[in-house]
Formats: structure tokens, sequence, C-alpha cells
């Protein structure tokens, strides 16, 4: 085959054969150890060149080759909770000839996508949908009259959302025929796997045992009702107390488990008794599998290789290109730490990513006061807003995409309170590989529009620093900062981080024909821009809004009215920075005369995955984008081509 061979001999031999599930499913159970190893040897090859999320999709190569081969997909719906973890069903849906597109521009996705495969049931990016999803499925199949199976995947980390505790109170009240796989890699909420809890995952997902129950079950209503109830509940809890499952029980599912989840002869089994029995309701199937399962350098690693960039395959070892400058994520953390010796007062939460939001820096510095509150946004800020009523200084440090999650909280708990939470918002504007499910597009305007809320961009690191001093001195209410995915531009850093003004930007180039006003970290652009038009005898001044809330009016005033043309450049979607100036240009009249005004912000439309930088390319807010919205502003012709 093509990703891993040696002398051109495949190394995947069985898994060559598999072009899709039907394939799969030809194939004699005996041989679906191997396909699973060669499926395991191809996850590796194929993210070793593209990066991504291996460790979970290592963790479930197993899985993913026993759910084809027990259920018959496309027919029944596999919902995969988050979606990383769906590289090797990719690889066995028909996808394994472009898996070596996977994150690239043009290629696969690196989550599920309907509009990839009629395999990829749900779209996914965000963590904790599944159950929800799948339970909408379920309800549609028995609405329209059909007999599919519908399978919901989730992982422990995902568990931790109260989203997944309301679609299980619903699917274990409607009594919906759904499956449920909770894949356990972390959590250890189960008792030891083994021969034992096989057997019992077996027995207790088997007709017999249905039978049975049932049978006892028929007896019982013979009886009193109290009786006939207390009897049905402890028979069910002592089932529960042995298998450990007596919350999912409670919530009205049947619960199987726990088994091991990287054991085909445990696995097949089990997934067989629950996809030809009906237990009359809702059922949970507990694995326990292990994160890089089956590749050692993933075994060994702290993180289990969650996220990793391009890899040697032999030695593990992670090809991490020089940076000019740090990471946005990493001058935040570094700041927050500087702000906390300050101040004990400070405080950081973060909702399951410490690492990637920088906060694990604080927590070393200062783990009393470093909350990691896992996937539960919504729980993060309203716990944020309880500290904060108590006069401590919490930072809610939460990816611009995944605070949407909380907005209800932000705006009831928060921002009517106004309540002084500081919201550090990680991956504002386009994200590059991950796509359209992590773009930080809406956050100026979700957050731009409530009453109380101050909000800060930083143009570059240094601003960045400045702006964690300033969140942090601030009390009068909500603040908000939001910066950018990736490394800064490689200006000097202050030693000490300055408050600064509320509400005040800054001129950064003078001119006088016309004036860009950035918010972002676009402004290096607009600078290159500025010098390209002078080159064209356009002169231009660049401004540095650094606040799209509230807004500099006697900046923006000057600008209207000192320029032809005032241009807006910001990394967020329409009803944002821009429109907040529009509207402040038309309450002063200042529309009302020669004054050409252009917003230039992120189109309509979810972009897909690709570099940021082709990303900003496609959307018009590169250099080139914003000279000729100049030109086409001034109603002037460019004098010379733009590079």
């Amino acid at each position: 085959m093509i990703e891993c061979a040696v002398n051109n001999v495949s190394t995947t031999p069985v898994l060559d054969r598999v072009k899709t599930p039907a394939d799969l499913r030809q194939l004699p159970e005996s041989d679906l150890r191997v396909v699973a190893e060669d499926l395991r040897r191809a996850t590796i090859d194929a993210v070793s060149t593209t990066g991504g999320h291996l460790g979970s999709s290592l963790g479930v190569v197993e899985l993913t080759v026993a759910l084809h081969y027990v259920f018959n997909t496309p027919k029944d719906r596999i919902v995969w909770d988050v979606g990383h973890q769906a590289y090797p069903h990719k690889i066995l849906t028909g996808r394994r000839e472009r898996i070596k597109t996977l994150r690239q521009g043009g290629g696969l996705s690196g989550f599920t996508k309907r509009a990839e495969s009629e395999y990829d049931a749900f779209g996914a990016g965000h963590s904790s949908t599944s159950i929800s999803a799948g339970l909408g499925m379920a309800v549609a199949r028995d609405l329209s009259g059909r007999d599919n199976h519908v399978i919901s995947v989730i992982g422990d980390g995902s568990l931790s959302a109260g989203m997944a505790y309301e679609a299980m109170n619903n699917a274990g009240a409607s009594h919906a025929r759904l499956i449920v796989i909770l894949n356990d890699n972390d959590m250890s909420i189960a008792p030891p796997v083994g021969a034992m809890s096989a057997y019992l995952a077996r027995l207790s997902s088997g007709r017999a045992f249905l039978k049975l129950r049932d049978a006892g079950k028929s007896i019982a209503r013979h009886l009193p009702k109290t009786v006939e109830h207390a009897i049905t509940r402890a028979v069910e809890h002592a089932r529960s107390y042995v298998t450990g499952g007596t919350l999912f029980e409670e919530l009205g599912f049947y619960y199987v488990g726990p088994i091991d989840g990287h054991n085909l002869d445990h696995l097949l089994p089990v997934l067989k008794n629950v996809r030809d029995a009906d237990v009359g309701g809702p059922v949970l199937i507990h694995i326990v599998t292990q994160k890089g399962k089956g590749y050692a350098p993933a075994e060994a690693a702290e993180d289990k290789y969650h996220g990793v960039n391009k890899f040697d395959v032999v030695t593990g070892t992670q090809v991490k290109p020089k940076a000019n400058a740090p990471s946005y994520t990493k001058v935040f953390g570094q700041s927050l730490v500087k702000e906390g010796e300050k101040d004990d007062r400070i405080v950081a939460i973060t909702a399951a990513m410490p690492t990637g939001t920088g906060v694990d820096l604080f927590q070393q510095a200062f783990p009393r006061r470093s909350f990691d509150v896992g996937i539960a946004e919504q729980h993060a800020v309203t716990f944020a807003a309880g500290l904060a009523t108590e006069g401590f200084k919490p930072f809610c440090a939460i990816y611009s995409t995944f605070l949407q999650r909380g907005y209800d909280q932000v705006v009831h708990d928060v921002a009517i309170q106004n309540l002084p939470v500081r919201f550090a918002l990680d991956r504002a504007g386009l994200v590059g590989a991950d796509g359209a499910t992590h773009a930080g597009s809406f956050d100026i305007a979700y957050l731009g529009i409530l009453p109380n809320m101050v909000v800060m961009a930083a143009a570059d690191e240094a601003e960045l620093v400045h702006m964690v001093a300033t969140a942090a001195a601030y009390d009068k209410g909500p603040i908000a900062f939001r910066y950018p995915r990736g490394n800064g531009v490689g200006v000097d850093l202050p030693q000490e981080g300055r408050p600064l003004e509320i509400g005040k930007g800054r001129i950064v180039r003078q001119g006088d024909t016309v004036a860009i006003l950035s918010l972002g970290a676009r402004l290096s652009e607009a600078l290159n821009a500025a010098e390209t038009l002078a080159a064209q005898g356009v002169s231009a001044t660049i401004a540095d809004a650094r606040f799209a809330k509230p807004l500099d009016v006697e900046l923006i005033r000057k600008l209207a009215r000192t320029h032809e043309a005032l241009i807006t450049v910001e990394e967020g979607s329409i009803g944002g920075f821009g429109s907040f100036v529009a509207q402040q240009l038309a309450e002063d009249g200042l529309l009302d005369g020669g004054l050409r005004f252009r917003a230039m912000v992120l189109p309509d439309a979810f972009l897909d995955h690709d570099k940021p930088e082709t990303m900003y390319t496609r959307a018009g807010l590169d250099t080139k984008g914003i000279v000729a919205k100049v030109f086409e502003a001034l109603g002037r012709p460019a004098a010379i081509k733009t590079a």
C-alpha cells in the first residue's frame, strides 16, 4: 500500500484489502487483530506526516474495528464525540488514500465532518455533543419507522461537561434505543478490568440474563407496587455494585462493563449482544482504553501525544520549527505569573485546557490558586463570578470559540451583576489546521454588545503583556482581552506590564490621506500595507485601537475629520469592531459628508482548515487585501500591482 511500505512490500497487507467497512465485514473474525495492528501502523504513519491528534486515535483502534465490524455502517450511525479520535475511522471508511492530507489545505478535516463522508454521522470539534446528537437520531429513527442502530462514543473527559448528563437524563427518561460507549482512558472510574469483568459484561449483556431479568420483573409485577419497585431497584443496584455503573443506572441506562477496550475477544461479543438485544431503553457500554496505545513514545509521554506536530516514527521526536518569537499563549502565562506574584487575590481558571491556554505556568507557580474545572465552560464562568463576589481576581482563560458555550453565564452571571471577571481569550481569529470549529471569529461581536464589558485585543506580544496588567488592575466590572494562536511578531517584551488607559488607542504611523484603524494582530499587516501604499503615492495613518469597547471616540473623530478615508481592520466577524465604529461615526454625523468608510472583517462563511496565512489571504485580511481596500475606498486604481 502507499503509506507503509518497505522495498515496495506493504506492511499493512490485511488492511490493504479493506476499502470500506463492507469489506471489513467480509473478513473472518480471526483477521481483525491483524487489521487493528495494520490500522494502528497506518494511523501513526499518517500523523507523523501531517501532525494532529494521535494519542486519542491510537486509543480507539480496536473499538473502531469492532464497531464497523459488528454494526452495519453507514446505515447504523456512529457519532464520535469531539471527533479528534476519528482518524482510524476515516481510514476504514474510504479515506485512506487521502489520509495524508489530514488538516492540510483542501484535505481531510481533523474532525468528523458530514460534508466529507456519509460515515461521519455528525460533525464535531467541540466536545460532549455525541449523546444529544445520537438521541436525536434515535428518536428520528423511531418516528420514521426505521430499525437502524445509533452509537454515541464519548470519552471520560467529555463526560465532565454538563451537556452530556443533560442528554443522558433525557435519554434515560425517554427509554430510547440508544447505545452509548464510554471510552474511559483517564478518569479511572472503573475497577480493574480483566477476565472476570469481561465475563460479567458478556453475561449481563446477553439474552439469557435479559430474559431472566424480565422474568423477575414479570413476577414482581404481581406483588404490591412498593415491593415491586424495591425489588427491581435492588436487582439493578446489586448488578451495578458489581460492575460500577450505579450512576448510569440511576440515569436510566442499562450499564455493561467495564471491559478492556483493546481486547477484541471482549469487545466483539458484548457489542453483538447489545446489538441483538432490546433492553427496553438506552445502553451504556463502559470500556477502558489507553491513550497512545501501541506506540511507545506516545505511551511514555505525559500527554500521550494528544496533539502533535510532524514527528519521526522511529524515535517519536516531533518537528518543532524554531520560533523567532514566543507564542502568545506563553506570553500570557508568564505575564499572569508575574501579576500573581504581586497580588495573591489573582486566581486562574481553565476548562480542561491548562497547557493550551498557558494556565499551566500559573498552575506550577500557584497550585492552590489554579483551577481546571474540566470541559465545563458554563461552570467555569459562574465559578469565576462567585470568586469575584468575594474580592478575588479571577482570570478565566478559555479559547474564544469555547467561551461561546458559556455565553449565557457571561451575560447573566457576570455582565448583569457587573462582576470583575477577567476573560483571557486564546485562539482569537483564524486558527489554521483546526478549522472552523476552533476559529475565534465572533467574540468581539458577542462580548462587545454587552453592557459593562470592556474588550481589548492585543496587536502584538508586548501589548498582550500590558493587557494582562490592565485586566489585573481593573476592578470596575468584567474585562476581556483576545490574542491569536501561534507566535508573536518578534517585538521586545517589557519587563513589567503597565495598565493601559481604558478605552484609549494609539497612533503608530502618521499619514494624511487614509487612516487604517486596526484592532488586534492585523496591525503588522496594516503597517506593511502603509509601506506599499507610500510607494504608490498614498500616505496612510496607522492606528491601533486596542479597545473594541469602550471605543476611543476622540481618536475615531480625529481620524475621520483629517483623512479622506477611514478603514477598520479586525480578525472577527461582521457585527464587531467595524460595526461599533460605524455606529459612532453615524451618531456623530461624520458619515454625512465626504468621508469614505470601510470595515474589513472575516467573510460571512465558515472557513475550512489551512495554514493561517493562507486563510487570511483568502479572507482578504492580508497586506494585499488591505491595500486593495484602500484604493477601492479612494475610488482610484492602484498605481502598481501589489505583490
